[in-house]
């Protein structure tokens, strides 16, 4: 199962959804876990999506985007989203988790591990369900 990180250092997660320019993803599974890549919408913040947010229809495309290209993630961790953005990321089936900023990814993904293996709250056994249909 892929899970992504808003981070603008590859370390911690320390960005808002919409306004982070990259995100970390990784592969998590029974084995353990392990780096995939960074993908990157722009150099430092989004500004096109900051910028955007008087244009409301240029704005819903740019987040459209951003969501369709996380899309094969089932978890993605922020500091900060807004409501609409969190209500697309459900519709494609992703889980949006904040987190306290300065997170560190390795610690995020430890305690997702642990969670997994023990024992994972409702909503995310239906990720892992869902993961092997």
């Amino acid at each position: 199962m892929k899970v992504a990180f808003a981070s603008t250092d590859g370390v911690s997660v320390n960005e808002h959804f919409g306004r982070s320019g990259q995100f970390v993803v990784y592969d998590i599974s029974d084995d353990g876990y392990r780096f995939i890549e960074i993908r990157k919408f722009s150099e430092g913040r989004d500004r096109a999506i900051e910028e955007s947010k008087d244009t409301p229809e240029i704005h819903n495309d740019l987040v459209w985007d951003k969501v369709k290209a996380l899309s094969d993630c089932k978890i993605i961790y922020m500091t900060e989203i807004g409501p609409p953005s969190a209500a697309r990321l459900s519709q494609k089936g992703i889980m949006p988790l904040k987190v306290r900023e300065g997170s560190l990814i390795e610690e995020c993904l430890e305690k997702l591990y642990e969670t997994i293996k023990t024992s994972p709250p409702p909503w995310l056994k239906k990720l892992l369900n869902k993961k092997e249909e």
